[in-house]
Protein backbone atom coordinates (compact mmCIF):
# COMPACT_ATOMS: atom_id res chain seq x y z
CA UNK A 1 0.00 0.00 0.00
CA UNK A 2 1.24 2.95 -0.86
CA UNK A 3 2.23 5.70 2.30
CA UNK A 4 0.44 8.64 2.96
CA UNK A 5 2.22 11.91 3.47
CA UNK A 6 0.49 14.56 5.63
CA UNK A 7 1.51 18.31 3.76
CA UNK A 8 1.02 21.30 5.90
CA UNK A 9 -2.25 23.08 5.78
CA UNK A 10 -3.13 26.49 4.24
CA UNK A 11 -6.58 28.34 4.15
CA UNK A 12 -8.30 26.40 0.65
CA UNK A 13 -11.89 24.87 0.65
CA UNK A 14 -12.50 22.20 3.43
CA UNK A 15 -10.44 18.94 3.60
CA UNK A 16 -8.09 17.33 7.04
CA UNK A 17 -5.06 16.21 5.89
CA UNK A 18 -4.96 15.65 1.43
CA UNK A 19 -2.56 13.11 0.36
CA UNK A 20 -0.58 12.69 -3.13
CA UNK A 21 -2.08 9.62 -5.04
CA UNK A 22 -1.13 8.30 -7.88
CA UNK A 23 2.64 9.53 -7.69
CA UNK A 24 1.36 12.70 -7.22
CA UNK A 25 2.51 15.49 -5.02
CA UNK A 26 0.60 16.33 -1.58
CA UNK A 27 -2.22 18.60 -2.12
CA UNK A 28 -3.20 21.78 -0.10
CA UNK A 29 -5.96 21.45 2.58
CA UNK A 30 -8.35 23.57 4.47
CA UNK A 31 -9.86 24.61 7.31
CA UNK A 32 -11.92 23.02 9.95
CA UNK A 33 -15.74 23.69 8.97
CA UNK A 34 -17.74 26.62 9.99
CA UNK A 35 -21.21 27.54 9.37
CA UNK A 36 -21.49 27.53 5.73
CA UNK A 37 -22.87 31.36 4.08
CA UNK A 38 -26.22 30.92 2.61
CA UNK A 39 -27.08 32.32 -0.51
CA UNK A 40 -30.24 31.81 -0.07
CA UNK A 41 -32.25 35.14 1.40
CA UNK A 42 -34.26 33.86 3.96
CA UNK A 43 -32.69 32.96 7.04
CA UNK A 44 -31.42 29.88 8.69
CA UNK A 45 -34.06 29.20 11.24
CA UNK A 46 -32.28 28.63 14.89
CA UNK A 47 -32.71 25.02 15.98
CA UNK A 48 -35.44 24.07 18.46
CA UNK A 49 -33.49 22.82 21.52
CA UNK A 50 -34.80 19.38 23.02
CA UNK A 51 -33.80 16.88 25.92
CA UNK A 52 -31.85 14.02 24.17
CA UNK A 53 -30.15 11.04 25.55
CA UNK A 54 -25.88 10.96 24.36
CA UNK A 55 -26.40 13.51 21.92
CA UNK A 56 -24.53 14.51 18.55
CA UNK A 57 -24.88 17.79 17.71
CA UNK A 58 -25.80 17.46 13.60
CA UNK A 59 -25.61 20.23 10.83
CA UNK A 60 -27.69 19.51 7.40
CA UNK A 61 -25.79 21.38 4.24
CA UNK A 62 -26.70 20.99 0.65
CA UNK A 63 -24.30 20.69 -2.53
CA UNK A 64 -24.32 19.97 -5.92
CA UNK A 65 -21.02 19.84 -8.44
CA UNK A 66 -23.32 20.06 -11.47
CA UNK A 67 -21.64 18.88 -14.41
CA UNK A 68 -24.68 19.78 -16.36
CA UNK A 69 -24.29 23.85 -16.02
CA UNK A 70 -20.67 23.57 -17.70
CA UNK A 71 -20.31 24.56 -21.77
CA UNK A 72 -23.28 23.44 -23.67
CA UNK A 73 -25.44 22.09 -20.67
CA UNK A 74 -29.42 23.01 -20.94
CA UNK A 75 -29.80 24.64 -17.76
CA UNK A 76 -28.92 28.37 -15.93
CA UNK A 77 -30.96 27.63 -13.01
CA UNK A 78 -32.46 24.81 -10.92
CA UNK A 79 -34.18 26.09 -7.86
CA UNK A 80 -35.78 23.68 -5.17
CA UNK A 81 -37.37 24.62 -2.04
CA UNK A 82 -36.72 22.52 0.98
CA UNK A 83 -39.21 22.24 4.01
CA UNK A 84 -37.74 19.62 6.57
CA UNK A 85 -35.53 17.00 6.32
CA UNK A 86 -35.79 13.93 8.62
CA UNK A 87 -33.70 10.61 9.40
CA UNK A 88 -34.41 7.19 11.32
CA UNK A 89 -32.28 4.59 12.60
CA UNK A 90 -34.67 1.88 10.84
CA UNK A 91 -34.45 1.91 7.14
CA UNK A 92 -38.33 0.00 7.19
CA UNK A 93 -39.77 2.70 9.04
CA UNK A 94 -42.73 3.83 6.66
CA UNK A 95 -43.57 7.79 6.36
CA UNK A 96 -44.69 9.57 9.65
CA UNK A 97 -43.01 6.93 11.98
CA UNK A 98 -42.27 7.94 15.50
CA UNK A 99 -38.55 6.47 14.81
CA UNK A 100 -38.22 9.68 12.45
CA UNK A 101 -36.28 12.77 14.18
CA UNK A 102 -36.31 15.94 12.86
CA UNK A 103 -33.06 17.24 11.51
CA UNK A 104 -33.97 21.00 10.79
CA UNK A 105 -37.06 21.83 13.30
CA UNK A 106 -37.90 25.18 12.03
CA UNK A 107 -37.65 24.96 8.54
CA UNK A 108 -41.21 23.80 7.78
CA UNK A 109 -42.22 27.10 9.12
CA UNK A 110 -39.76 28.84 6.49
CA UNK A 111 -38.96 26.53 4.06
CA UNK A 112 -35.34 27.24 2.17
CA UNK A 113 -35.07 27.76 -1.92
CA UNK A 114 -31.78 26.69 -3.13
CA UNK A 115 -30.30 27.35 -6.78
CA UNK A 116 -28.74 23.54 -7.79
CA UNK A 117 -26.72 25.63 -10.28
CA UNK A 118 -25.62 28.25 -7.86
CA UNK A 119 -22.34 29.10 -6.94
CA UNK A 120 -20.80 27.30 -3.68
CA UNK A 121 -18.96 28.99 -1.24
CA UNK A 122 -15.61 28.49 0.29
CA UNK A 123 -17.17 24.97 1.92
CA UNK A 124 -18.26 23.95 -1.19
CA UNK A 125 -22.45 24.64 -0.39
CA UNK A 126 -25.08 26.15 -1.86
CA UNK A 127 -26.47 26.30 1.59
CA UNK A 128 -27.14 25.22 5.15
CA UNK A 129 -30.23 23.91 6.33
CA UNK A 130 -30.20 23.44 9.94
CA UNK A 131 -27.44 24.31 12.43
CA UNK A 132 -26.29 21.90 15.67
CA UNK A 133 -29.42 19.91 16.12
CA UNK A 134 -29.11 17.60 19.26
CA UNK A 135 -30.21 14.00 18.13
CA UNK A 136 -29.75 11.39 19.85
CA UNK A 137 -26.28 8.66 19.19
CA UNK A 138 -26.71 6.20 16.47
CA UNK A 139 -27.17 4.14 13.39
CA UNK A 140 -29.28 6.23 10.55
CA UNK A 141 -30.32 3.91 7.64
CA UNK A 142 -33.38 6.33 6.27
CA UNK A 143 -33.35 9.83 5.52
CA UNK A 144 -36.23 11.54 4.37
CA UNK A 145 -35.92 15.13 2.31
CA UNK A 146 -39.39 17.07 2.03
CA UNK A 147 -39.78 19.96 -0.98
CA UNK A 148 -42.20 22.63 -0.78
CA UNK A 149 -45.05 21.94 -3.35
CA UNK A 150 -46.35 24.71 -5.37
CA UNK A 151 -49.07 25.73 -3.28
CA UNK A 152 -46.78 27.06 -0.70
CA UNK A 153 -45.06 29.49 -3.27
CA UNK A 154 -47.01 32.76 -2.52
CA UNK A 155 -45.10 32.12 1.25
CA UNK A 156 -41.63 31.51 -0.11
CA UNK A 157 -39.41 34.24 0.91
CA UNK A 158 -37.65 36.48 -2.18
CA UNK A 159 -38.88 33.16 -4.26
CA UNK A 160 -37.46 32.98 -7.83
CA UNK A 161 -40.02 31.01 -9.22
CA UNK A 162 -42.36 33.54 -8.90
CA UNK A 163 -46.06 33.36 -7.22
CA UNK A 164 -47.37 30.17 -8.90
CA UNK A 165 -44.16 28.19 -8.21
CA UNK A 166 -42.32 26.57 -5.22
CA UNK A 167 -39.74 24.66 -7.40
CA UNK A 168 -38.67 25.50 -10.98
CA UNK A 169 -36.23 25.79 -13.42
CA UNK A 170 -34.39 28.14 -15.85
CA UNK A 171 -33.30 26.68 -19.68
CA UNK A 172 -30.63 28.43 -21.50
CA UNK A 173 -33.27 30.70 -23.56
CA UNK A 174 -34.35 32.27 -19.99
CA UNK A 175 -37.26 30.78 -20.11
CA UNK A 176 -39.34 29.77 -16.77
CA UNK A 177 -40.61 25.99 -16.33
CA UNK A 178 -42.16 24.85 -12.98
CA UNK A 179 -40.62 21.52 -11.68
CA UNK A 180 -43.61 19.31 -11.04
CA UNK A 181 -43.14 16.90 -7.87
CA UNK A 182 -43.86 13.62 -7.99
CA UNK A 183 -46.40 12.37 -6.12
CA UNK A 184 -44.70 10.74 -3.31
CA UNK A 185 -42.40 13.93 -2.31
CA UNK A 186 -45.53 14.70 -0.12
CA UNK A 187 -44.25 11.62 2.37
CA UNK A 188 -40.67 13.15 1.29
CA UNK A 189 -38.07 12.13 -0.78
CA UNK A 190 -36.57 8.77 0.70
CA UNK A 191 -33.08 7.87 0.96
CA UNK A 192 -31.74 4.70 2.13
CA UNK A 193 -29.03 1.92 0.99
CA UNK A 194 -27.64 3.22 -2.18
CA UNK A 195 -28.47 6.73 -1.72
CA UNK A 196 -26.83 7.03 1.90
CA UNK A 197 -22.58 6.70 1.15
CA UNK A 198 -21.44 3.92 2.98
CA UNK A 199 -24.91 2.39 3.60
CA UNK A 200 -25.77 4.72 7.15
CA UNK A 201 -25.07 7.63 8.66
CA UNK A 202 -23.26 6.73 12.27
CA UNK A 203 -23.62 9.70 15.01
CA UNK A 204 -21.49 9.50 18.21
CA UNK A 205 -22.40 11.24 20.98
CA UNK A 206 -20.37 14.70 21.16
CA UNK A 207 -19.82 14.44 17.62
CA UNK A 208 -20.63 17.82 15.84
CA UNK A 209 -21.12 15.79 12.46
CA UNK A 210 -22.30 17.51 9.11
CA UNK A 211 -24.75 15.80 6.61
CA UNK A 212 -24.16 17.05 3.39
CA UNK A 213 -27.36 16.35 0.69
CA UNK A 214 -25.30 15.92 -2.40
CA UNK A 215 -28.44 16.66 -5.94
CA UNK A 216 -27.06 15.22 -8.66
CA UNK A 217 -29.18 17.71 -10.67
CA UNK A 218 -27.94 16.78 -14.39
CA UNK A 219 -29.88 13.27 -13.59
CA UNK A 220 -33.13 14.15 -11.80
CA UNK A 221 -35.09 16.12 -14.68
CA UNK A 222 -37.49 14.65 -16.75
CA UNK A 223 -39.07 15.58 -19.78
CA UNK A 224 -42.88 15.10 -19.76
CA UNK A 225 -44.62 14.53 -23.07
CA UNK A 226 -46.89 17.59 -22.43
CA UNK A 227 -44.03 19.58 -22.52
CA UNK A 228 -43.66 19.75 -18.89
CA UNK A 229 -40.51 19.50 -16.32
CA UNK A 230 -40.80 16.84 -13.73
CA UNK A 231 -38.55 16.61 -10.52
CA UNK A 232 -37.33 12.95 -9.40
CA UNK A 233 -34.65 13.79 -7.29
CA UNK A 234 -31.56 11.66 -7.56
CA UNK A 235 -29.43 12.31 -4.12
CA UNK A 236 -26.95 11.20 -2.01
CA UNK A 237 -26.59 11.87 2.06
CA UNK A 238 -23.14 11.21 3.25
CA UNK A 239 -21.55 11.84 6.76
CA UNK A 240 -18.59 14.79 6.65
CA UNK A 241 -16.62 15.30 9.48
CA UNK A 242 -16.40 18.53 10.69
CA UNK A 243 -13.03 19.03 9.04
CA UNK A 244 -14.24 17.75 5.97
CA UNK A 245 -12.53 16.78 3.12
CA UNK A 246 -11.95 17.22 -0.79
CA UNK A 247 -10.79 15.07 -3.86
CA UNK A 248 -9.59 17.29 -6.40
CA UNK A 249 -6.75 16.77 -9.20
CA UNK A 250 -6.28 18.00 -13.09
CA UNK A 251 -7.25 15.94 -16.37
CA UNK A 252 -4.83 16.56 -19.04
CA UNK A 253 -3.86 15.20 -22.64
CA UNK A 254 -1.42 11.87 -22.14
CA UNK A 255 0.62 13.57 -25.16
CA UNK A 256 0.54 17.37 -24.58
CA UNK A 257 0.69 17.03 -20.59
CA UNK A 258 -1.86 20.35 -20.47
CA UNK A 259 -5.20 20.38 -20.34
CA UNK A 260 -7.95 20.22 -22.99
CA UNK A 261 -7.72 22.88 -25.26
CA UNK A 262 -11.78 23.90 -25.66
CA UNK A 263 -14.48 21.31 -25.78
CA UNK A 264 -15.54 19.98 -22.35
CA UNK A 265 -13.93 17.66 -19.48
CA UNK A 266 -16.61 15.95 -16.69
CA UNK A 267 -14.66 14.20 -13.79
CA UNK A 268 -17.11 12.19 -11.82
CA UNK A 269 -17.10 10.02 -8.35
CA UNK A 270 -17.85 6.84 -8.41
CA UNK A 271 -18.86 4.12 -5.52
CA UNK A 272 -19.44 0.32 -6.16
CA UNK A 273 -23.32 -0.74 -6.09
CA UNK A 274 -22.86 -3.46 -3.43
CA UNK A 275 -25.71 -5.52 -4.73
CA UNK A 276 -24.31 -5.70 -8.77
CA UNK A 277 -20.28 -4.51 -8.05
CA UNK A 278 -21.23 -1.77 -10.68
CA UNK A 279 -19.54 1.55 -10.30
CA UNK A 280 -22.97 4.10 -9.67
CA UNK A 281 -22.15 7.98 -9.88
CA UNK A 282 -22.35 9.72 -6.53
CA UNK A 283 -21.27 12.93 -7.91
CA UNK A 284 -19.56 14.57 -11.02
CA UNK A 285 -18.09 18.17 -12.15
CA UNK A 286 -16.65 20.08 -14.71
CA UNK A 287 -13.34 20.73 -15.22
CA UNK A 288 -11.70 24.35 -16.02
CA UNK A 289 -10.34 25.52 -18.74
CA UNK A 290 -6.99 24.69 -16.82
CA UNK A 291 -8.09 21.23 -16.35
CA UNK A 292 -8.27 21.73 -12.51
CA UNK A 293 -11.38 20.07 -10.68
CA UNK A 294 -12.37 19.84 -7.31
CA UNK A 295 -15.39 17.32 -5.52
CA UNK A 296 -16.21 18.44 -2.50
CA UNK A 297 -17.67 17.84 0.47
CA UNK A 298 -16.46 13.92 -0.08
CA UNK A 299 -17.45 11.52 2.95
CA UNK A 300 -15.13 9.29 4.23
CA UNK A 301 -14.77 6.16 1.99
CA UNK A 302 -13.05 4.87 -0.79
CA UNK A 303 -14.31 5.61 -4.54
CA UNK A 304 -13.40 5.85 -8.45
CA UNK A 305 -12.73 8.85 -10.62
CA UNK A 306 -13.72 8.63 -13.76
CA UNK A 307 -12.97 11.38 -16.24
CA UNK A 308 -13.90 11.52 -19.73
CA UNK A 309 -13.93 14.60 -22.57
CA UNK A 310 -13.23 16.18 -25.89
CA UNK A 311 -11.37 19.02 -27.09
CA UNK A 312 -12.84 22.28 -29.28
CA UNK A 313 -11.18 20.23 -32.11
CA UNK A 314 -13.36 17.74 -31.67
CA UNK A 315 -10.92 15.23 -30.72
CA UNK A 316 -12.59 12.42 -28.37
CA UNK A 317 -10.26 11.28 -25.62
CA UNK A 318 -9.66 8.09 -23.64
CA UNK A 319 -12.06 7.88 -19.86
CA UNK A 320 -9.12 8.47 -17.28
CA UNK A 321 -9.90 5.87 -14.32
CA UNK A 322 -8.35 6.65 -10.71
CA UNK A 323 -9.34 3.26 -8.85
CA UNK A 324 -9.31 3.58 -5.07
CA UNK A 325 -8.57 6.72 -4.25
CA UNK A 326 -9.84 7.88 -0.61
CA UNK A 327 -11.65 11.20 0.32
CA UNK A 328 -8.73 13.69 1.42
CA UNK A 329 -6.39 12.38 -1.31
CA UNK A 330 -4.88 14.36 -4.33
CA UNK A 331 -5.79 13.16 -7.82
CA UNK A 332 -2.70 14.81 -9.46
CA UNK A 333 -2.78 14.55 -13.06
CA UNK A 334 -5.46 12.10 -14.74
CA UNK A 335 -4.48 11.80 -18.64
CA UNK A 336 -6.49 11.05 -21.32
CA UNK A 337 -5.26 9.38 -24.46
CA UNK A 338 -6.45 11.27 -27.90
CA UNK A 339 -8.03 9.43 -30.72
CA UNK A 340 -10.11 10.89 -33.27
CA UNK A 341 -13.81 11.29 -32.83
CA UNK A 342 -16.77 10.21 -31.05
CA UNK A 343 -18.94 7.71 -31.72
CA UNK A 344 -22.13 7.19 -31.41
CA UNK A 345 -24.19 4.58 -29.74
CA UNK A 346 -27.73 3.84 -30.31
CA UNK A 347 -30.66 1.56 -29.24
CA UNK A 348 -34.14 1.44 -28.47
CA UNK A 349 -36.46 0.81 -25.09
CA UNK A 350 -39.81 -0.55 -25.42
CA UNK A 351 -42.39 -0.77 -23.06
CA UNK A 352 -45.13 -3.33 -23.32
CA UNK A 353 -48.72 -3.27 -21.78
CA UNK A 354 -50.62 -5.94 -20.49
CA UNK A 355 -54.46 -5.59 -20.05
CA UNK A 356 -54.53 -3.41 -17.05
CA UNK A 357 -51.37 -1.17 -18.70
CA UNK A 358 -52.38 0.52 -21.66
CA UNK A 359 -50.09 1.15 -24.26
CA UNK A 360 -49.27 5.09 -24.36
CA UNK A 361 -48.47 5.60 -20.98
CA UNK A 362 -45.92 8.91 -20.27
CA UNK A 363 -43.19 6.89 -19.75
CA UNK A 364 -39.88 9.03 -18.33
CA UNK A 365 -36.72 6.68 -19.80
CA UNK A 366 -32.97 7.73 -19.00
CA UNK A 367 -29.95 5.46 -20.74
CA UNK A 368 -26.49 5.33 -19.77
CA UNK A 369 -23.28 3.61 -21.01
CA UNK A 370 -21.30 0.86 -18.85
CA UNK A 371 -17.72 -0.15 -19.62
CA UNK A 372 -15.67 -3.37 -17.96
CA UNK A 373 -12.12 -2.58 -16.66
CA UNK A 374 -9.67 -5.57 -17.80
CA UNK A 375 -7.66 -4.86 -14.94
CA UNK A 376 -9.47 -6.14 -11.93
CA UNK A 377 -13.07 -6.36 -13.50
CA UNK A 378 -14.65 -3.93 -12.53
CA UNK A 379 -17.27 -1.77 -14.36
CA UNK A 380 -17.97 1.39 -13.89
CA UNK A 381 -20.31 3.98 -15.25
CA UNK A 382 -19.55 6.40 -18.00
CA UNK A 383 -20.31 10.28 -17.67
CA UNK A 384 -21.43 12.17 -20.25
CA UNK A 385 -20.65 14.87 -21.38
CA UNK A 386 -23.23 18.05 -20.87
CA UNK A 387 -25.33 18.81 -23.98
CA UNK A 388 -24.41 15.77 -25.98
CA UNK A 389 -26.40 12.44 -24.48
CA UNK A 390 -29.63 11.72 -22.60
CA UNK A 391 -28.54 12.02 -18.91
CA UNK A 392 -30.01 15.41 -18.56
CA UNK A 393 -33.16 15.09 -19.83
CA UNK A 394 -35.35 11.87 -19.92
CA UNK A 395 -37.27 10.45 -23.04
CA UNK A 396 -40.58 9.48 -23.17
CA UNK A 397 -42.15 6.52 -25.14
CA UNK A 398 -45.06 7.40 -27.22
CA UNK A 399 -47.67 5.74 -29.54
CA UNK A 400 -46.28 5.50 -32.88
CA UNK A 401 -46.13 4.33 -36.11
CA UNK A 402 -42.50 3.38 -35.72
CA UNK A 403 -43.33 1.22 -33.01
CA UNK A 404 -43.66 -2.64 -32.84
CA UNK A 405 -47.42 -4.12 -32.56
CA UNK A 406 -48.31 -3.93 -28.95
CA UNK A 407 -45.38 -1.94 -27.74
CA UNK A 408 -44.33 2.06 -27.24
CA UNK A 409 -40.73 2.57 -27.94
CA UNK A 410 -38.33 5.53 -27.43
CA UNK A 411 -34.71 5.97 -29.18
CA UNK A 412 -31.75 6.93 -26.82
CA UNK A 413 -28.23 8.21 -28.43
CA UNK A 414 -25.21 8.57 -26.82
CA UNK A 415 -21.71 9.81 -27.82
CA UNK A 416 -18.61 7.92 -26.09
CA UNK A 417 -14.95 7.92 -26.05
CA UNK A 418 -13.95 5.20 -28.87
CA UNK A 419 -10.04 4.80 -27.07
CA UNK A 420 -9.92 2.41 -24.16
CA UNK A 421 -9.70 3.66 -20.96
CA UNK A 422 -6.52 4.84 -19.06
CA UNK A 423 -5.90 3.12 -15.93
CA UNK A 424 -4.52 3.58 -12.24
CA UNK A 425 -4.56 1.92 -9.00
CA UNK A 426 -4.24 4.24 -6.40
CA UNK A 427 -3.35 1.67 -3.80
CA UNK A 428 -0.12 0.87 -5.45
CA UNK A 429 2.79 3.34 -4.89
CA UNK A 430 4.81 3.71 -8.28
CA UNK A 431 1.47 2.35 -10.46
CA UNK A 432 1.58 4.67 -13.77
CA UNK A 433 -1.47 4.59 -16.16
CA UNK A 434 -2.17 2.13 -18.20
CA UNK A 435 -4.33 2.39 -21.48
CA UNK A 436 -6.73 -1.30 -21.43
CA UNK A 437 -5.71 -3.24 -24.41
CA UNK A 438 -7.36 -3.34 -27.31
CA UNK A 439 -8.25 -0.85 -30.57
CA UNK A 440 -11.67 0.03 -29.50
CA UNK A 441 -13.50 -0.02 -26.40
CA UNK A 442 -16.94 -2.15 -25.26
CA UNK A 443 -20.03 -0.62 -24.01
CA UNK A 444 -23.07 -2.06 -22.31
CA UNK A 445 -26.38 0.49 -22.65
CA UNK A 446 -28.96 0.35 -20.02
CA UNK A 447 -31.56 2.22 -19.18
CA UNK A 448 -33.88 2.51 -15.72
CA UNK A 449 -37.92 3.53 -16.41
CA UNK A 450 -40.58 5.51 -14.26
CA UNK A 451 -43.91 7.20 -14.72
CA UNK A 452 -43.64 10.81 -13.79
CA UNK A 453 -45.58 10.77 -10.68
CA UNK A 454 -44.08 7.92 -8.99
CA UNK A 455 -41.05 9.31 -7.13
CA UNK A 456 -37.81 7.49 -7.81
CA UNK A 457 -39.14 3.97 -7.47
CA UNK A 458 -38.78 2.09 -10.60
CA UNK A 459 -42.20 1.69 -11.99
CA UNK A 460 -41.66 -1.27 -14.77
CA UNK A 461 -40.13 -4.41 -14.67
CA UNK A 462 -37.66 -6.09 -17.38
CA UNK A 463 -35.75 -9.17 -17.49
CA UNK A 464 -32.72 -7.05 -17.59
CA UNK A 465 -31.84 -3.37 -17.28
CA UNK A 466 -28.84 -4.17 -19.35
CA UNK A 467 -28.90 -4.68 -23.02
CA UNK A 468 -28.82 -8.52 -23.17
CA UNK A 469 -26.10 -9.15 -25.82
CA UNK A 470 -23.46 -7.11 -23.71
CA UNK A 471 -20.59 -4.88 -24.76
CA UNK A 472 -21.00 -3.87 -28.45
CA UNK A 473 -17.54 -1.36 -29.99
CA UNK A 474 -17.62 2.04 -30.44
CA UNK A 475 -15.95 3.23 -33.58
CA UNK A 476 -14.88 6.78 -34.07
CA UNK A 477 -17.47 8.71 -35.96
CA UNK A 478 -19.64 5.71 -36.75
CA UNK A 479 -23.14 4.64 -35.25
CA UNK A 480 -23.40 1.23 -33.32
CA UNK A 481 -26.63 -0.17 -32.35
CA UNK A 482 -26.88 -1.38 -29.33
CA UNK A 483 -29.30 -3.93 -28.20
CA UNK A 484 -33.21 -2.93 -27.67
CA UNK A 485 -34.08 -2.61 -23.86
CA UNK A 486 -37.26 -3.74 -22.72
CA UNK A 487 -39.88 -3.00 -20.05
CA UNK A 488 -42.83 -4.20 -19.35
CA UNK A 489 -45.59 -4.14 -16.64
CA UNK A 490 -45.13 -0.26 -16.44
CA UNK A 491 -48.54 1.16 -14.56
Amino acid sequence: MRPWIPTACVVMLLCLVSFGCAGGSPSTAGSTLTSPTNPVTSPVTDPVTTSVTNPASVSIVISDPAACKGSGGPFTHVYVTIADVQASTNADAAPNDPSFVDLTPGLSAAPKQVDLMGQANSSCFLASLGVGQQVTAGNYEQVRIFLAPDSHASSISNNACGASYANCLVRTDNSLHDLVLPTAASQGIELMGNSIINGSIAFNAGDNPYIDLNIDVCSSILAAANGEYELNPIIHAGLIPSSGSTISGTVVSSKTGQPLSGGSVVVALEQKDPATGIDRILMRTSAGSDGTFILCPVPQGTYDLVAVGVDGASVSYSAGVEMGIQSGQLADKIPLVPGSQQGTLEGLITTQGTGTNPLGVSLAVQAGALQQIATDGATITVPLLPGQSPYDEAMLTTDGSSCAGGVDCAPFSMQLPTSTPNVVACSEQTAQFKQQQGSTPGYTAESVAAIPGTGTEAACTSGSLEAPNGPVSVRSGETTMASAIGFKQCQ
